[in-house]
């Protein structure tokens, strides 16, 4: 799987929320792999300090392992991904963070994405079309087990959805399947029934 990385000028980025959705990649990737993360986990942090607004991020966490997707990538390519990734720092990684189907050489430069956590009080706010594109990254790299594996495992899931498929806030939206929505629809509102409701 990554012959010639570093050598042939390429790196890889474990991707673990909309970049597990290979229709959101902008750039022209050599290739993506299932893969899991060890001694992190996934978690809905506030975008920024002005705003209610979640993105998805990591924390250091020894006991979690998380689902994910590697992507290989040129290193000519890794400035445009930085930009997409601007509110992360970009971490790097080792083979042994990862479990993989497929050994990297120990040359292969591995990063994730980390989001700086905001403690502040406030109810976070899930734009419906990030969600979405997310999910639908889980469902056809992990089937439904991996969609309810990332709902059950991502912390800070007691926030509103914000409803805004018609008029997408995400500049990467994707198009669902009419089953898909469905399902994304139920399996979300379970989750969060508890604390607030889609704003519609």
């Amino acid at each position: 799987m990554g012959e010639g990385c570093g050598v042939n000028g390429l790196v890889a980025y474990f991707g673990y929320g909309s970049l597990v959705n290979r229709d959101t990649h902008r750039t022209e990737i050599v290739g993506a792999y299932p893969a899991r993360l060890k001694g992190w986990r996934r978690q809905w942090v506030r975008r920024d300090g002005e705003s209610s607004r979640a993105l998805l991020s990591v924390r250091r966490d020894p006991a979690s392992v998380i689902d994910g997707l590697l992507v290989v990538d040129r290193a000519e390519n890794l400035a445009a991904v930085d930009q997409r990734e601007e509110r992360y720092r970009r971490v790097s990684l080792t083979p042994s963070d990862l479990e993989l189907s497929a050994e990297l050489p120990a040359w292969c430069p591995l990063y994730v994405y980390e989001a700086s956590a905001d403690q502040a009080s406030v109810r976070l706010e899930i734009i419906q079309s990030y969600l979405d594109a997310v999910l639908q990254g889980f469902l056809r790299e992990y089937g439904r087990a991996g969609v309810e594996r990332f709902v059950r495992e991502t912390e800070g899931f007691d926030a509103t959805v914000i409803a805004d498929r018609k008029t997408p806030g995400y500049p990467r939206a994707v198009r669902l399947e009419a089953d898909e929505e469905a399902y994304f629809d139920a399996l979300i509102m379970q989750k969060i029934s508890d604390f607030a409701p889609f704003v519609r």
